[in-house]
């Protein structure tokens, strides 16, 4: 009887053990999970940004006769090659293309009979090539408006990742901008003198002086290269002021909506129901 007894003592504490270890494996297997499930999402994006980090980025801006690209032109293109982690000016340029009309000359203040003038401008979109090629990431103020006028006419295309600084980068509180900010808005923010608005090297210049004074420049571009998805919010009528305080706007992307592109991380923050909805639907 006492040797059954131990028996079943043994087997007890055997099974006591088995289940005690088991249980720390599992533990450790979910603790290891979620550590490889965390990294194969923010910190892998952080991790990849790193080891690929823009180290010269192309500030770009263009202007244009009007806002569709299919009957309008582009009549002036401004760019800065800027190393970040020198905060340098590395180099800039400004070129005009012809042509006949500017519809839009009383917001850029540029008469088309002046982009007419004799200037080198094969040499200049030859320069503005080389500056592409040897930057790492496409930054532009409204970035969806000027990508579109890359690829046609004598502007070449460009295949490279483009940050906008109004739509990606998510500036930092304490500068109490809104979302969706304007140049000037931006700039003022950074203690950079506003003296003129609508060419597009002033422009560029701007963004180049904001990124000299940014000392989280690094942490915002790494963010802003985050994979976007597009969110429908999924509000009542009354509430839609939260949607446009949040950046979301009505009837863009989607038709009868209030939608914005925003990376996965920043969706978390929002203080509404949002749906994702597939670029391409």
């Amino acid at each position: 009887m006492k040797e059954e007894q131990n028996h079943q003592k043994d087997s007890e504490q055997l099974g006591f053990l088995y289940e005690t270890t088991k249980e720390i494996a599992n533990k450790k297997a979910k603790d290891l999970e979620e550590k490889n499930s965390f990294k194969s999402n923010e910190e892998r994006v952080e991790i990849l940004s790193k080891e690929h980090f823009p180290e010269n980025i192309l500030i770009l801006d263009t202007e244009t006769t009007g806002l569709d690209n299919e009957n309008d032109d582009c009549l002036e293109v401004g760019s800065i090659l800027f190393n970040v982690k020198s905060r340098s000016v590395l180099a800039q340029q400004s070129f005009l293309l012809p042509v006949e009309i500017n519809n839009a000359e009383k917001i850029n203040n540029i008469p088309a009979e002046i982009t007419r003038l004799p200037q080198p401008l094969s040499e200049a979109i030859k320069y503005f090539e080389s500056l592409v090629r040897v930057s790492d990431v496409i930054v532009a103020h409204n970035a969806e408006f000027d990508m579109k006028w890359f690829g046609l006419r004598k502007l070449p295309q460009i295949e490279k990742q483009w940050i906008c600084t109004m739509d990606d980068i998510t500036w930092p509180a304490e500068r109490q901008l809104k979302n969706r900010p304007s140049v000037r808005d931006l700039a003022l923010a950074y203690g950079v003198p506003v003296w003129n608005a609508h060419r597009a090297l002033t422009d560029c210049i701007y963004l180049s002086e904001v990124f000299k004074r940014c000392s989280e420049l690094e942490q915002l571009l790494i963010r802003a290269l985050e994979p976007k998805v597009l969110l429908r919010a999924e509000i009542s009528y009354e509430e839609r002021y939260l949607a446009k305080n949040a950046g979301f706007r009505w009837n863009d992307a989607i038709k009868g909506a209030w939608s914005r592109k925003m990376s996965r991380r920043d969706m978390q923050k929002l203080e509404f129901p949002v749906h994702e909805v597939d670029f391409h639907s």
